[in-house]
């Protein structure tokens, strides 16, 4: 890419972008506060005009490349790319059903226990593998689950623990991955909003035996599409390899071949020896694989995740600080020991208050304050799921809560603090104005 035809390119793609740049005053009503949203600079242009200059449309050496600095960046082994973080979450559970785990494998009517107020794909796969989920609550202020609540639902069938880390908040989750060695159970941390996030001084998603991250643009980083599954488990990592490249047995790179010297030397299933093992399948997988161009993309951003995790931080804590005493709303908290890389801040309105949710989210919608619901609220009065197999591990009292009364604001690192204070005045103007 260092050859003077290209880097005219690169150098006349970054004048394009900073001609197109929108950046203007902020107008309090009239400029959008977006809840989330991606920030993207010249060098993200570049890099994704540098991939397909190269011709890199599909899963390559970058992706390659990414899947290393990204696993060195969160402390783990292995990293394996996907389209989405629903399809990490998705490559979690299926590789949980391996055959190639021995007695240790889930199996259809196995229970794996999450939450009930959370994000669907973190509980689809669980069905899509012919698995019970088990709900359990929440507390209201930190939005996770406790070790208590996980303790309590664990019977007989129970295999599994696959969890998020609600809105960028650590669960318990140093207990918790106790208890799953305790029981025998595997534990699957949704980390999709919370990269870099921190219990006792460790990361999120180093924990359990398989953390998955998103880059959809909401999300700490972004490459538009795509998501990422890692372990520091290597029987786990090659299952999950596998199901991700259409369950095939090979583990040569893309565009690789022989790489193991073996490639017409196995024999497996009925199959004669010395069949390919580029088309050898030991799973029944998928094709789940991002593209280098993505990737491109993906590590432009990674080296600004420090700035981005920072600018999370102050806007929650800003919000935090500008909120707090005002009547009738029950501000977030971090969970103890925790150190959030915050996703949302959100907030629940008490029940009791002379106001209802939606008139103040209306009246921050109409002064184009954005606002997002705590996902699907109550999963289990979602249509989706009336239907489905599930059990419940004590009430849901809070998960109803957040389904009626709770929902977000963005600390993106594209919100200013001009932003910011617009935000506190505008919801302190409403709740004072409704308390008298």
């Amino acid at each position: 890419m260092n050859d003077p035809a290209t880097q005219s390119i690169l150098e006349q793609t970054r004048k394009l972008h900073r001609s197109r740049r929108t950046d203007g005053a902020f107008v309090p009503g009239v400029t959008p506060i977006l809840a989330s949203g991606a920030v993207l600079d010249e060098d993200d242009r570049a890099a994704m005009v540098a991939e397909a200059l190269e011709l890199h449309i599909a899963s390559g050496a970058t992706a390659l490349r990414f899947e290393r600095e990204f696993a060195r960046a969160l402390k783990l082994r292995k990293a394996h790319l996907t389209n989405s973080g629903s399809s990490a979450n998705l490559l979690a559970m299926s590789a949980l059903t391996s055959p190639k785990l021995g007695d240790r494998r889930l199996k259809p009517g196995d229970e794996v226990i999450t939450v009930a107020a959370g994000f669907p794909t973190t509980v689809n796969p669980v069905l899509q593998n012919g698995l019970i989920p088990v709900f359990v609550d929440v507390d209201l202020a930190t939005y996770n689950t406790t070790a208590d609540r996980v303790a309590a639902a664990i019977g007989p069938r129970t295999k599994a623990v696959m969890l998020a880390h609600a809105l960028g908040n650590p669960f318990e989750v140093a207990e918790i991955a106790q208890l799953a060695t305790d029981h025998d159970l595997f534990l699957v941390e949704d980390n999709c909003d919370a990269v870099w996030s921190t219990y006792e001084d460790r990361y999120t998603g180093t924990f359990g035996d398989m953390t998955t991250v998103s880059f959809y643009p909401a999300h700490h980083l972004t490459m538009g599409e795509g998501g990422c599954l890692l372990t520091d488990n290597l029987v786990l990592a090659r299952i999950v390899e596998s199901l991700r490249d259409w369950g095939r047995d090979c583990w040569c790179p893309p565009g690789e071949d022989n790489r193991c010297l073996k490639r017409f030397d196995h024999r497996m299933g009925d199959l004669p020896h010395g069949y390919d093992h580029k088309y050898i399948f030991s799973h029944v997988g998928f094709n789940l694989k991002t593209t280098d161009i993505q990737a491109g993309l993906g590590l432009s951003q990674l080296r600004k995740l420090p700035d981005f995790v920072a600018a999370r931080k102050r806007n929650w804590r800003r919000l935090r600080e500008g909120l707090d005493g005002l009547p009738w709303l029950v501000l977030p908290e971090p969970t103890p020991k925790s150190d959030p890389s915050w996703f949302g801040f959100v907030i629940t309105v008490d029940p009791a208050a002379p106001f209802a949710r939606r008139d103040l989210v209306h009246f921050l919608e109409s002064r184009r304050i954005g606002t997002r619901l705590l996902f699907a609220g109550n999963l289990t009065r979602q249509p989706a799921y009336i239907d489905q197999p599930y059990r419940i591990s004590g009430d849901l009292r809070n998960s109803d809560v957040i389904t009626e009364q709770s929902f977000w604001i963005g600390v993106y690192p594209g919100v200013t603090g001009e932003m910011i204070d617009y935000m506190v005045a505008s919801i302190g103007e409403f709740v004072t104005g409704r308390s008298h």
